[in-house]
């Protein structure tokens, strides 16, 4: 499986639907980074261009990978070894060819229905299951800026709850999302 997954945090709405870059969530690198060792993902990609940030992502990824934290606890060393971190979502993309010799496919997540190139999961379950390089993103904040879906190659269907509010935190759609994707169930 050649499944990639990015955590933006730039460019991302906040809650007044402005371009902001955010804040890097420590515990957002600790779940993805599990969630993804589980489910088989190649990379976790931490998109920021804010160097202080960029410095928190090094710090927790050398505590946990090199320091203290790797002979402490091996599970967790195991799950932070798959972090990356690059400048701009173009630059994640290029590390992704570059190590793959492919191209990626670029799907985005959105809360929203709306969307003219939506991907089904079973659509999307069926290219990963195909070996094709797929990058996964995810935004932080409110969500992924337009610019980012018009870069896609798609934009993966919601998760959608059973009531209207759908502001799932994004651990929890990682989660949710990867599992019907590559989850072991038919």
């Amino acid at each position: 499986m050649r499944l990639h997954i990015g955590l933006v945090h730039y460019p991302v709405y906040n809650k007044n639907e402005q371009r902001i870059a955010s804040a890097v969530t420590p515990v957002d690198l600790h779940d993805l980074a599990r969630i993804g060792r589980t489910y088989g993902v190649t990379t976790f990609t931490v998109v920021t261009p804010l160097k202080d940030q960029q410095g928190l992502v090094e710090r927790i990824r050398h505590h946990w990978t090199a320091g203290f934290g790797a002979s402490y606890n091996p599970h967790r060393k195991k799950a932070l070894e798959l972090v990356t971190l690059t400048d701009s979502l173009e630059d994640g993309i290029e590390k992704i060819h570059s190590m793959e010799k492919e191209e990626p496919f670029v799907l985005a997540t959105d809360a929203s229905r709306q969307k003219e190139n939506m991907l089904s999961f079973p659509d999307a379950r069926d290219m990963i299951r195909q070996d094709r390089v797929v990058f996964l993103l995810f935004g932080t904040a409110w969500g992924l800026d337009q610019e980012v879906l018009r870069q896609s190659d798609a934009v993966l269907e919601p998760v959608m709850g059973v009531t209207a509010y759908n502001h799932l935190p994004v651990r929890a759609a990682a989660a949710i999302i990867l599992d019907r994707l590559v989850g072991a169930h038919p």
